[in-house]
């Protein structure tokens, strides 16, 4: 990544990932409705929601909540790129937490960095990521994910080269899921960054800010 950082404040032992000291955040400008206030398509999609993830709508999707229709089709359209891509789990985390280190999406990196690395995501290639670095060293598949997906959010487009390799790693359907998962979780990283979406209470920031 072409990026310069501040420096990491601290690091955690045992394969947990540094910690920023907390800033006063401001507060969201879209937070959790309230039940008494929801529509009555935000309280069917909300239901709708519930009985496809078994949770309640949580994260980016409560700012997509004023928007129902949009909510629901944004959900079901991420339960595929995450449970039903061609890529490998730890592949498709991977681009995820490229696309919150591009936008510092606090509370996508805050969900998805735990479950890379349990994916088997090296965990030397997750601190690399958040310190808004190359990592050092990449198996041939995380090599070509990196580059793929940094190809997007820089130039805005995949050199033949690496759209070659991609079609010929993945297959054209892991290509265009590569795409897919970046562009929708720009979605949700553009949309939070909007809303000031907050954290869980007590968590901390991981991600330092860029200096471009």
């Amino acid at each position: 990544m072409r990026i310069a950082i501040l420096p990491v404040l601290s690091i955690l032992l045992l394969g947990s990932l540094p910690a920023m000291a907390q800033d006063r955040l401001p507060e969201d400008r879209l937070p959790e409705i309230p039940a008494d206030s929801l529509t009555d398509a935000q309280e069917k999609a909300s239901a709708d929601f519930l009985a496809a993830r078994k949770t309640p709508v949580f994260g980016p999707f409560v700012p997509l909540l004023r928007s129902p229709e949009l909510m629901t089709n944004a959900s079901t359209m991420g339960l595929h790129l995450r449970y039903r891509s061609v890529l490998p789990l730890r592949l498709s985390e991977f681009i995820i937490l490229i696309t919150a280190r591009e936008w510092t999406q606090q509370l996508e990196w805050h969900i998805h960095a735990p479950i890379a690395l349990k994916a088997g995501l090296d965990p030397a290639i997750v601190a690399a990521i958040q310190e808004g670095r190359r990592p050092d060293a990449m198996g041939p598949e995380e090599t070509l994910v990196y580059a793929f997906s940094t190809e997007l959010h820089h130039n805005k487009a995949v050199s033949d080269t690496t759209y070659a390799r991609s079609v010929e790693t993945f297959g054209e359907q892991g290509a265009i899921e590569m795409a897919g998962i970046n562009g929708y979780y720009t979605l949700l990283a553009m949309s939070m960054n909007m809303a000031r979406t907050a954290l869980p209470k007590g968590a901390t920031p991981q991600l330092p800010p860029l200096v471009r």
